[in-house]
This record gives C-alpha cells, structure tokens and sequence, in this order.
C-alpha cells in the first residue's frame, strides 16, 4: 500500500514538471484558444492509452503502470485546467463562446481518438 502511494506520488510529480514545460513551450494563439492546455491532454490522452493496452498485456508491472499510468498521466493531464480554459473563453465574448465549444469538442474527439490509438500501439501484432 505505501509502496502504491510512493509510486503515484513520484509519478504526478514527472507528471506536473512535464506539463509545466510543456505549457511553457507550446505558443499562445491568438483567440486565446488553451492550445498548451489541449496538447498536454491529448498527450496523455495517448500515453494512458499505450500504458493501459502495455500492462494488459502484462508488457509492463502492476508497479509500472501505478508510477505512469497513475501518476505520470495523471499529473500531466488536467480536467481542472481544461474546463478552466473553456469556461474563460465563454466568458470573453459571443465569438469566444464559439471558440470555447469548438475547443470542448476538438478535446473530446481528439482525445478519444488518442486512446485508442495508444491502446492500439499497446496491443502490437496478434497472432
């Protein structure tokens, strides 16, 4: 059990210090659309797929996907930030409103697509 928290909480630490650099180097648009917000999702949107398909498989450890799965992509990932980020730009303007719902949208489509496109590279060849 205190093995399990360790891991989780050294894993949202990589977590948050990836995000934070990631948020750091993705450029600022124009509208105010949270791009840096968006790319760190999808991101982990992905790796949690890979990671979920890889221990499945039993490719990785319990241990492992408790450090990554958990922890890593649970720090990199922020549901708190993205719906922060769409609820300013609803607030900003009528034409920001748009921008916020496309934002939500392209979050959720483009997310969903990245998990399985993980799990699917998780998975590998079946025989």
């Amino acid at each position: 059990m205190i093995n399990s928290i360790i891991l989780v909480f050294i894993g949202g630490a990589i977590g948050a210090i990836v995000r934070e650099l990631l948020m750091l180097g993705t450029p600022h648009l124009s509208d105010n659309f949270p791009l840096d917000i968006l790319v760190a999702n999808i991101a982990a949107a992905f790796l949690l797929g890979l990671v979920t398909a890889l221990h499945t498989r039993r490719v990785i450890s319990d241990d492992t996907n408790l450090l990554v799965g958990t922890g890593v992509m649970g720090g990199l990932s922020t549901f708190s930030s993205f719906v922060y980020g769409a609820v300013v730009l609803m607030g900003a303007s009528t034409q920001s409103a748009v921008v916020a719902t496309i934002y939500v949208g392209v979050s959720l489509v483009i997310g969903y697509g990245a998990v399985t496109l993980g799990m699917k590279c998780g998975k590998g060849r079946q025989s």
